[in-house]
């Protein structure tokens, strides 16, 4: 299969998917998408089953060890009798989680003494503020000369919440100082046997082969995060109060099995809220509860246990993917949603139902599964590949509206709008068949269209063709006319098809429409001399009546068309108008007529008899139409007719239908106007009214080429003798028409072409 193919095939595919990753990914690369990630993050960590840790407990100092003591800073005597009676015990280690550089007395001297006789008591020192112009918090000075002291500074993100932890980080001597949860565990590592050691020449460390990798900026859903020292996310085991806690008036009071604190790392601080050491983690915001904060000390419990865990139970660290991988992680799904998108797009298959279902299904797999990953130590992106699973599948959906709105336009310029919608809406509509419907027909010709377009090059027929249909396509949209078929220099055009509206008065619509298209000749005419186009003159044909509606064809090939003798009958209408006229039926007329705020202007009415029709009708000359909905006329064009210098002798012969009678008669022009004559018959045999005529010129004064010229014209009306009749032309040639104007004694204006 070649490249082009290829790309034709899976075009919406290949467009949608690199576009929406792109923009994703930059959208994630400014940190807009970063709130989201780490409330995904939060929401996982809170649907893992909880677990405790035996080996990590705590002895809090809450509210009502508080209102015992007396005061909020307790002194150091407490201290020291809490730290010798947990000591007594034999844990791995003791935490002091309780700022203790100046003396609290009573029992300074007393705390010092406990301080140098507990080789396994790890406190506290906080470094606070940015680089050069850090505040320090200083470790109890004993402990600092013992070298017995963790860095126990928290880092919050920007919606303050802690989801990551120090493991070591560089003092402001420059030295390389653990955390205080660190110094802990590895106290407690220690009676195993277990030491950190180097991974190569990286700055990795293990712990009895679990690897420990610093946090980089963009790991995760963090983007540009400040990662300086060795950092790592928090594996909480749960929420608040998880870690076994017990009050300190339970040490105090002697109140604990004389074994609790055996081998255990026991981590001293506070857990009480007026004491201001809380703070918000994954677990604290509930969906529908509000905000529960976790003691700080419990914060460096969960991350003592974690790092224990890790060494002891393999319990995994959470880990991040590389950011390469993280972009095809995100591509992958922006692949599967325009690739399911773009597969259900064939008529028969794809469904909106069948579409949501499968993007929802795959949502679904895709928060499930990071979320089993994350069961597993991996936080992997969620809300980028959800973003660019919808975004592609609504990018292939809109690649797939704006080609179907292509076509839509390609078709429309071959079947009306109204059809193209209604099949695009309905298939079943494509069906062969049709229905019996009252709709009002109209169908338009220019005069002498034929004749003329045979004395021009086929370029310019169609340029002027062109030119004529694009205004009239124009109007009939306007007035909601369902374009049939471009016959020529003719239009077929239907009103109540193929959408029935309800109350649809589509007889006053086509009526208003045709006064449209003949107010529009002025402006098709002036652009017909700006370009340098013979001007034209168009008459227009409406009848109202019962036909066949529907799809006509084969399955290979359907047209959508209306048949019936309503439709011929139109056609024989309009062929009785001369350029300019609009002559409409009697049964639209009545139609019309039912309507009580409606008016139509007439100029004429006439009976005729038309071929094939085995009863005259009458047809009315309509020269405007008023009432709330339209308010359109015409302006009747002020044409006098001109004696000539000398009678004009021609020949001429009736059309019956689109063949020349067999009976040339002879007569004579008398007078000229712009587009009409008065001519005078010698036979006594009459016209009739509306009967097409072809005439010859018979005078000597004519140039060879007018007298072997045709020119067609049309019986309008009696003149004051019976042998007289006011014609008008429907088609002469320019030569024809120059010579004509010649022979006009007085011409007041210029004769120029219908």
């Amino acid at each position: 299969m070649n490249l082009k193919k290829l790309w034709w095939q899976w075009r919406g595919v290949l467009v949608a998917t690199p576009t929406v990753t792109v923009l994703v990914v930059l959208l994630r690369a400014v940190g807009l998408l970063q709130p989201l990630e780490w409330r995904t993050y939060d929401q996982y960590l809170q649907w893992r089953p909880e677990s405790t840790d035996p080996r990590i407990a705590i002895v809090g100092i809450d509210e009502q060890d508080i209102r015992a003591q007396g005061q909020a800073i307790l002194s150091d005597a407490v201290y020291a009798e809490v730290i010798s009676k947990l000591a007594q015990q034999s844990p791995r280690a003791i935490g002091l989680d309780i700022i203790r550089d100046v003396p609290v007395e009573p029992g300074h001297a007393e705390l010092e003494q406990v301080f140098r006789s507990t080789p396994n008591l790890v406190g506290i020192r906080t470094i606070l503020g940015d680089n050069a112009d850090r505040d320090l918090i200083d470790a109890a000075p004993v402990l600092a000369e013992l070298g017995q002291v963790g860095i126990n500074d928290g880092i919050v993100d920007n919606d303050n919440t802690i989801r990551r932890g120090l493991l070591m980080v560089t003092t402001p001597e420059g030295s390389q100082a653990p955390s205080f949860a660190l110094y802990l565990a590895l106290h407690y590592l220690d009676a195993e046997g277990i030491g950190p050691e180097p991974v190569g020449n990286t700055d990795f460390w293990q712990l009895n082969g679990t690897i420990f990798r610093p946090l980089e900026a963009n790991d995760g859903g963090y983007v540009r995060a400040d990662a300086r020292g060795f950092q790592t996310l928090i594996n909480y085991r749960g929420g608040s109060e998880l870690i076994e806690t017990v009050p300190l008036r339970a040490v105090l009071n002697n109140e604990l099995p004389v074994n609790w604190a055996t081998d255990r790392v026991i981590l001293i601080g506070s857990v009480a809220e007026s004491l201001k050491d809380r703070v918000y983690v994954p677990h604290s915001s509930k969906m529908l509860a509000l905000p529960k904060s976790m003691a700080g000390v419990e914060v460096h419990a969960n991350l003592t246990s974690q790092i224990i865990s890790a060494a002891l139970d393999g319990r995994a660290l959470i880990r991040t993917w590389s950011e390469p991988i993280e972009v095809l992680w995100i591509l992958l799904w922006a692949l599967l949603g325009a690739a399911i998108t773009w597969r259900q797009r064939h008529p028969g298959k794809r469904t909106l139902l069948l579409q949501i279902s499968l993007l929802i299904a795959m949502a679904s797999s895709l928060v499930m599964g990071a979320y089993g990953l994350l069961l597993l130590g991996w936080w992997v992106p969620v809300i980028p590949p959800l973003m660019t699973l919808v975004g592609a599948a609504a990018g292939v959906n809109t690649y797939l509206a704006h080609s179907a709105s292509q076509i839509r336009r390609t078709f429309s310029r071959y079947l009306s709008d109204q059809i193209v919608a209604s099949l695009l809406e309905n298939p079943d509509n494509l069906k062969l068949g049709g229905e019996t419907r009252k709709i009002t027909i109209l169908t338009s010709d220019l005069r002498g269209f034929t004749a003329m377009s045979e004395q021009l090059p086929p370029e310019q027929v169609v340029k002027i063709l062109n030119l004529y249909l694009g205004y009239m396509s124009d109007i009939i949209n306007d007035y909601q006319g369902v374009i049939d078929e471009f016959m020529g220099d003719g239009i077929l055009v239907i009103f109540g098809a193929p959408n029935l509206v309800a109350n649809d008065n589509h007889p006053d619509r086509a009526v208003a429409c045709a006064i449209a298209m003949q107010q529009a000749m002025v402006q098709v005419n002036q652009a017909m001399r700006a370009k340098g186009f013979p001007e034209q003159d168009m008459g227009i044909g409406i009848n109202t009546g019962s036909v066949v509606v529907g799809n006509i064809g084969s399955e290979k090939r359907t047209k959508y068309s209306v048949i019936g003798s309503a439709v011929n009958l139109t056609f024989r209408i309009e062929s009785y108008t001369t350029g300019g006229q609009i002559f409409i039926s009697e049964d639209t007329h009545q139609e019309i007529g039912q309507v009580n705020n409606h008016r139509l202007a007439i100029q004429s009415k006439v009976e005729v008899y038309p071929k094939g029709i085995k009863r005259p009708i009458t047809i009315y000359d309509v020269t405007g139409i008023g009432g709330d909905l339209y308010n359109l006329s015409l302006t009747p064009e002020d044409l006098p007719l001109q004696p000539v210098l000398k009678a004009i002798p021609i020949e001429y012969v009736a059309l019956e239908g689109k063949q020349v009678g067999a009976q040339h008669q002879h007569g004579n022009l008398q007078k000229l106007s712009a587009k009409t004559a008065l001519l005078h018959i010698d036979g006594t045999e009459p016209l009739n009214l509306l009967t097409n005529i072809k005439l010859v010129i018979q005078s000597e004064s004519a140039s060879t080429e007018i007298r072997e010229t045709d020119i067609y014209a049309k019986v309008q009306q009696q003149g004051q003798d019976h042998q007289d009749y006011v014609i008008t032309f429907t088609a002469r040639s320019p030569t024809v028409i120059a010579w004509m104007n010649e022979q006009v004694q007085e011409p007041a204006q210029q004769l120029r072409q219908p």
